[in-house]
């Protein structure tokens, strides 16, 4: 298994290094975040340990970037922050696993061990709702082949929904991932963006994908036409 490890701390990084090495896995280290993220992007790793605090990009961007680009391989972070927040942020924005600093060696090989255990599923670049599909790859979207221009933030609010068709995705969760504000920004920005999509993807079709749950937030979903009696 082949591990790319980006951490500032050089003690830390070489620490992680040697015991990975030990148990015979392939490490890679890099002290920056751009440079990280480049590298996790571009070569065939198994497995990411990622630092939250990094010079160039944060751990943070780093790991909504990768997941934004379709990066499927575990992400494990390892970072100083302990709080429950922080924690839970993390993992919704996609982290496989959560290690604070201080940690114990054995501990920490046990998690990457049970992360190399999963399998390794190719991830379908092309989302679907019905007639709706989404590129990842190339962010192309269209709905019954026809394509549909979208800004960069109607993108990502509809990726986003898309990638948790059938789930209630509440307006904070939106706001964290496509502004990255971690409180209420006061405004009513996702509901704009939602009414943008709407009129370029539901407008002139019978069957509506975008649905609204009142008091909870807003769903990508096939309705299914009622039986006839």
């Amino acid at each position: 298994m082949k591990i790319l490890v980006i951490e500032d701390d050089p003690t830390v990084g070489q620490y992680v290094k040697r015991g990975l090495e030990e148990q015979r896995y392939g490490v890679d280290l890099v002290a920056d975040g751009e440079e990280g993220e480049r590298r996790a992007a571009s070569e065939a790793y198994d497995l990411i340990v990622l630092d939250m605090r990094l010079p160039g990009r944060s751990g943070m961007q780093v790991l909504q970037n990768l997941r934004a680009r379709g990066f499927e391989r575990p992400i494990m972070v390892l970072t100083a922050q302990d709080a429950v927040d922080a924690k839970v942020q993390t993992l919704r924005a996609g982290a496989d696993d959560y290690v604070t600093k201080p940690f114990a060696l054995e501990e920490f090989l046990a998690r990457v061990e049970a992360l190399s255990r999963r399998p390794h599923t190719i991830a379908s670049k092309v989302l679907k709702v019905a007639d709706l599909e989404l590129d990842k790859a190339t962010r192309a979207v269209s709905r019954s082949e026809a394509p549909i221009e979208l800004t960069p933030k109607e993108y990502a609010v509809l990726e986003y929904l898309m990638r948790h068709a059938g789930r209630v995705m509440s307006r904070t969760l939106i706001t964290e991932y496509a502004w990255d504000y971690h409180f209420d920004p006061g405004t009513n920005i996702v509901d704009v963006v939602i009414n943008h999509l709407r009129k370029k993807i539901d407008a002139g079709h019978t069957q509506k994908l975008i649905h609204t749950v009142r008091g909870v937030g807003y769903v990508v979903r096939e309705e299914k036409a009622p039986a006839r009696q």
